[in-house]
């Protein structure tokens, strides 16, 4: 264990700063764990690219719900994506979790961690995922862009690295 595990308090702020604090932060699951090096923030609001923007549905229903909830879902057929449920309950923000420790890309993080879609919901308060306070990145390490693998809202620097 590295640290405490973040308590629903942290992630139960603005979906830009908690994806920002993130980096550095481990994801742990099982005896398995890393770093996380690259986020991306899906806002709650005026938000084309983010999943809750059509709504509340089957799929969806986590983001709205309680912080600090994984909302995992199937990409293109091929490879899980774990999400983070940011804001209070019932405003839908989520953070992708993009690459953690050496596992570069979200398909490869999940895979790498054993993450699929019987997390969906999953507390990270109590597990079996859970993710760990570590290191705090300094402002000057960290670098924000455009978020990438999207088509819709590509232009919003919402897209958080370490340098």
């Amino acid at each position: 264990m590295f640290g405490t595990i973040l308590n629903r308090n942290f992630f139960s702020r603005p979906t830009t700063i908690v994806a920002r604090d993130l980096l550095g932060k481990v994801i742990v699951h099982g005896d398995l764990q890393a770093t996380i090096s690259e986020t991306e923030a899906y806002l709650p609001f005026d938000d084309p690219a983010a999943h809750a923007a059509a709504g509340l549905t089957k799929r969806t229903r986590v983001i709205f719900g309680p912080p600090a909830h994984a909302y995992v879902y199937l990409n293109y057929g091929i490879h899980f994506m774990l999400n983070i449920v940011t804001e209070p309950e019932g405003i839908p923000g989520c953070v992708l979790i993009r690459a953690a420790g050496n596992l570069k890309g979200p398909g490869r993080l999940t895979k790498g961690l054993g993450i699929n879609l019987s997390h969906y919901g999953a507390d990270l308060t109590i597990g079996p995922i859970t993710l760990q306070n570590a290191q705090n990145i300094p402002d000057e390490n960290v670098v924000i862009t455009p978020r990438i693998g999207i088509r819709k809202a590509v232009e919003k620097h919402l897209r958080f690295l370490i340098a």
